[in-house]
């Protein structure tokens, strides 16, 4: 396998690979990065449909990737991915896959012309005092200490930053301004999450530092992502005779060493609690979707918490026996256990009939959430909220089955260990009505309305114990390569896997994972995407030092006598040159 960028290599199609007849798959979840490995098997790897097998444990596809109508407690959503034009290797993917309305459209195409028609673009990034933006929303408010801060990270290796906390390496100023504010409630990172990973996103993104306060590179799907990603994935896969094997578990896959060899040997499933065994050679190419975000969740309701008791789970146990096979194959424990309480857990869907919460959404967006046009564009994050609540409003309908009336708001709250700011509980303590109300009252509707348009709405609160395991502070080799050194027909696809430079908690991510670990086990004679290169374009670095320093030129910085002196000689040395049209090209001169 090989990475590539340019037209060359994106637009060709690979050789059949050698025996790829003979090849058969089994695919263990059918979350994106699982759909996503079946699709590259059939389309770069011409592995005929039938001989691949995917494993659910679930009696519907999607992990992650959801949102749903259920008869019982109405609308889900437990999350919403944030997409931008650099995710090569998803754009990749969904160009081949026809939308369920028009086999001659891609996904691609589809939501290329949507975010074309209405780009995202938000007016308000942050409130605070009830419903108010906050006075310095736009500016990123960074001090000169915290953007050194920011540098010095940036330019420390992953092995200097292993197991180290992003409050280990940054000091009060930084989690002061609005760029951590901004940073932190778009991309869920908390405190005491991993360096390493806020160093890979700011070097992922460094592209969208000056978008962060309106959001503008970001995309969105029509409706949720389960019917407007998901759904087309599993038509194309049945299509193509894929077999997906429902309310199945893996309980254990073994692996035979030999000299530096690992091949998986066996099997051992339960399915409909019977259980099963499938024997394995070279010829069963093993994808394994190690660990899971969501997988425990509880459910609770309006009137009800969701419950905070939960099992470990299969995916978890999997990766367990997987890894006591094996120090290769990761360090589950570094994930799932010993989350700090404070963490995000909590995510709410509100179903609103009454209109009286429309005027309030309108002021604070500028928009009309009935006018079916992206409303908030990613989160509006409410600065004062002692949950540090998040709001997101996609498009509406957000659901095909949605009613005109009904209006659909996703809530979450990072911190999970605070007493909220009108009810007096944790979030996690609270009812969907209960983090409704608080939601109504940080928005500025009156005290005397709020219990009555919360009774009126239904909203569904979950408990996701899992939901920031991705960030947990972590160093080299606690997660799996995502072909480990030596394997022959076992990989790990998803988030939990190790890839290099790219970010979890990203639909680019599972993509990823999934195309890699199926071109280096098939030996596919294609490249790679590779991860845009945005921090090796000067371009990219200048204009990410305007808008970190609230968009100032280099003459117009907070600078001392001997800095002003080097910056004087600097600028003429590059008079005349093209370091200055860069430089001025960034507004830095």
């Amino acid at each position: 396998m090989y990475y590539s960028n340019g037209n060359y290599e994106a637009f060709a199609r690979p050789q059949k690979p050698a025996n790829a007849e003979d090849k058969s798959a089994y695919i263990v979840g059918s979350g994106l990065a699982g759909l996503a490995a079946a699709v590259f098997l059939i389309r770069d790897g011409q592995v005929p449909g039938n001989q691949i097998h995917i494993f659910e444990e679930l009696a519907l596809p999607g992990g992650s990737m959801d949102g749903i109508l259920n008869e019982q407690r109405s609308y889900i959503i437990r999350g919403g991915r944030e997409m931008e034009p650099h995710f090569e290797t998803l754009w990749d993917l969904f160009r081949s896959i026809p939308t369920l309305d028009d086999p001659e459209v891609s996904v691609l195409d589809e939501f290329y012309w949507l975010n074309k028609n209405d780009p995202s673009y938000s007016t308000t990034r942050a409130i605070e005092n009830r419903g108010k933006q906050i006075t310095t929303d736009g500016q990123l408010t960074l001090s000169r200490k915290a953007i050194e801060e920011i540098a010095k990270l940036v330019l420390a290796s992953e092995e200097q930053l292993g197991d180290v906390k992003i409050n280990e390496v940054f000091g009060t100023e930084f989690f002061k301004s609005n760029f951590w504010l901004y940073w932190s409630t778009m991309f869920a990172f908390e405190p005491w999450a991993s360096a390493v990973e806020m160093r890979r996103y700011l070097l992922r993104f460094v592209h969208h530092v000056g978008t962060l306060q309106n959001m503008s590179a970001l995309k969105f799907t029509k409706f949720n992502q389960y019917e407007s990603l998901i759904k087309p994935l599993i038509k194309f896969l049945e299509n193509k005779n894929v077999d997906f094997q429902y309310n199945t578990t893996v309980d254990n896959i073994i692996v035979e060493h030999s000299t530096e060899k690992k091949i998986a040997t066996e099997l051992d499933l339960t399915s409909s609690e019977e259980k099963k065994k499938i024997s394995l050679t070279a010829d069963d190419l093993i994808f394994v979707t190690n660990g899971s975000i969501t997988e425990s969740t509880t459910y609770g309701d309006n009137t009800h918490p969701a419950p905070k008791e939960h099992e470990i789970g299969p995916s978890w146990n999997l990766w367990e026996k997987l890894a006591s096979q094996d120090s290769d194959f990761g360090h589950p424990a570094k994930f799932y256990k010993n989350i700090p309480t404070a963490s995000w857990v909590i995510s709410t869907t509100c179903t609103f009939t009454d209109e009286r919460v429309i005027p309030y959404i309108k002021k604070i967006t500028g928009k009309d959430p009935r006018s079916g046009s992206i409303v908030t564009s990613g989160p509006v994050s409410i600065k004062d909220s002692n949950w540090l609540l998040g709001i997101s409003i996609s498009r509406q309908p957000h659901f095909q089955q949605q009613r005109s009336n009904e209006l659909i708001v996703w809530l979450y709250g990072l911190f999970s260990d605070q007493p909220g700011n009108y009810i007096q509980k944790k979030i996690t303590e609270c009812s969907g009505k209960e983090i409704c109300e608080e939601f109504l009252y940080h928005i500025g509707v009156p005290e005397n309305q709020i219990a009555n348009i919360a009774q009126a709405a239904n909203s569904i609160p979950v408990n996701m114990p899992y939901i920031t395991s991705y960030f947990m502070p972590r160093t080299t080799g606690d997660r799996p390569l995502v072909v480990p050194a030596g394997s022959q027909n076992l990989a790990f696809i998803g988030n939990f896997a190790e890839t290099p430079r790219d970010t979890v908690f990203t639909t680019e991510y599972s993509v990823r994972t999934a195309m890699e670990a199926v071109y280096q086990l098939l030996d596919v004679d294609r490249g790679v995407p590779e991860v845009f290169a945005s921090s090796f374009d000067l371009r990219t670095i200048l204009n990410s030092i305007y808008y970190l320093n609230d968009q100032k030129s280099l003459p117009e910085l907070p600078l001392n006598k001997l800095e002003k002196v080097g910056l004087d000689a600097f600028l003429k040395k590059i008079q005349g040159t093209y370091l200055e049209e860069i430089f001025k090209a960034a507004n830095l001169i």
